[in-house]
């Protein structure tokens, strides 16, 4: 417990965060800790926020040390996908009992671990500690150590017990494992001028195939994910790579910085939403990569691509143009999409009307005001009553949001369209911007919503609402 205990202290105050950088000294080394109260994880607790880190890297078996609910964590809601191994799928749980909070469940974890190489034989186990085997003193590192010497198959321990904090933290707690036991352990087959990294890119629903073929065609090697379709060599060889590319600062800011500073891989934060981002992140990467020794027509090379795409983007977006211009949206997500999302609509005419800086570093806060020239529509929180204020009183027609949140916009009878992970959409790139706007546009012209707008019968009658305030 001392050595999470330390781990986490270390992670508050990480030098890499926007929002530590705007603290003064005295501020910055008393963390970013706040005390928890019952029930305070109930969005998504550090084991959660590990495992939404980690599974993606879909060719490992992941294996949850804890009783079975903890496994049933709500992994399958994000639709990370695979373009090979399946493995990541399968659920592994070592199912701990009464008897194992009496005994310990350090035999039934390695017992565990054997099986799974026997039957399954990975090239690599990934084992979430949970707050139980956390609070009995199960010691999942050393079992970790013991069967990796053992059976020859790194056994990666990922000690993110639920009760350390939130999902964030789960995040970075997940991006420590990997950079104290997986990455630069492999040498990779091969290496070029042009290998990248990707970090915080969980390719849901598909969004990493959207832009590979883009670096591809400029001779850009994606050498590892973190970890949308990832593979253990990969990431165990990431640190050969030339650059990074921060897709979500927020979880994983640990892992770019430590990557530069050990490996000497530079980094910047970009974004594959919006036609915009996604070309200024090709134009980053491109200039950076020949900063690092890549060919020098490198980023004339990205010119030419991005003006070819960004033609056929438009011309697919025309015919939405004169339907979707000045339609008002209410964006509630947070991180990176407040901002990147926020530019990919007003690129086709629509006003935001409001966009949450939940999960979001100064940073993205800085870009919201320079995308929409003032701080006034950006919030922290929306209470579901303010929300269905907003929405019944037409100041939005569609609102962009989880799935969470889709209820109160069902119940104001507003559009609504889903922009966090659960959706079915993929977003990123060129081809995304045209999948949200057709998104918006289906969700804003379905006829559905002119019939549920109109008054019920009884509702047409002399006094019915008289009648209804009396009762």
């Amino acid at each position: 417990m001392s050595a999470l205990k330390q781990r986490i202290d270390s992670l508050l105050v990480e030098p890499g965060c926007a929002t530590n950088q705007a603290k003064s000294d005295k501020a910055r080394k008393e963390g970013c800790k706040k005390p928890l109260t019952p029930g305070a994880a109930a969005g998504g607790c550090a084991f959660d926020g590990a495992k939404i880190a980690l599974q993606p890297v879909v060719d490992v078996a992941h294996l949850v040390h804890g009783p079975i609910a903890c496994e049933g964590n709500s992994w399958d809601s994000r639709h990370v996908y695979s373009s090979g191994p399946q493995i990541y799928r399968t659920g592994f749980t070592t199912d701990m009992a009464e008897f194992d909070v009496i005994y310990g469940g350090e035999k039934r974890l390695y017992r565990a671990i054997k099986e799974i190489i026997d039957k399954v034989n990975p090239p690599a186990i990934f084992v979430y500690q949970t707050c139980l085997p956390a609070m009995i003193g199960d010691d999942v590192e050393g079992v970790c150590k013991a069967a990796s010497a053992k059976f020859g198959t790194p056994v990666i321990p990922v000690n993110a017990p639920g009760f350390a904090g939130s999902k964030n933290l789960g995040n970075k707690l997940g991006g420590e494992a990997l950079l104290d036991h997986v990455v630069g352990t492999l040498e990779p087959e091969y290496t070029t001028d042009c290998d990248i990294n990707l970090i915080g890119e969980y390719n849901v629903v598909g969004e990493f195939w959207q832009v590979k073929p883009l670096f591809d065609e400029l001779g850009i090697r994606v050498l590892a994910t973190f970890c949308g379709d990832a593979r253990y060599r990969d990431i165990a060889g990431s640190h050969r790579a030339k650059a990074a590319i921060m897709l979500c600062s927020q979880a994983l800011i640990n892992i770019a910085r430590k990557m530069d500073e050990r490996y000497d891989i530079p980094f910047f934060e970009g974004s594959f939403y919006g036609i915009a981002d996604m070309s200024d992140c090709l134009r980053r990467i491109s200039r950076l990569l020949v900063e690092r020794g890549a060919p020098a027509d490198l980023p004339a090379r990205a010119e030419a691509l991005i003006a070819r795409e960004e033609a056929r983007a438009w011309a697919r977006l025309e015919k939405y143009r004169a339907r979707l211009a000045g339609k008002r949206v209410l964006l509630f997500t947070g991180g990176v999409k407040s901002w990147s999302v926020v530019s990919a609509l007003q690129e086709v005419g629509m006003e935001i009307v409001g966009t949450s800086m939940r999960k979001s570093t100064q940073s993205d806060r800085a870009k919201v005001v320079e995308i929409m020239g003032t701080d006034a529509h950006m919030f922290d929180e929306l209470p579901p009553r303010e929300m269905y204020r907003m929405l019944k009183e037409s100041q939005a027609d569609v609102m962009l949001s989880g799935g969470r949140s889709q209820f109160v916009a069902l119940k104001a009878k507003t559009p609504w369209v889903e922009i966090n992970q659960e959706r079915h959409h993929a977003y990123a790139g060129y081809d995304g911007v045209v999948n949200l706007v057709a998104e918006i546009d289906k969700a804003l012209y379905n006829p559905i919503w002119s019939q549920v707008r109109q008054p019920a019968p009884w509702e047409l009658t002399e006094g019915w609402g008289e009648r209804v305030a009396a009762e």
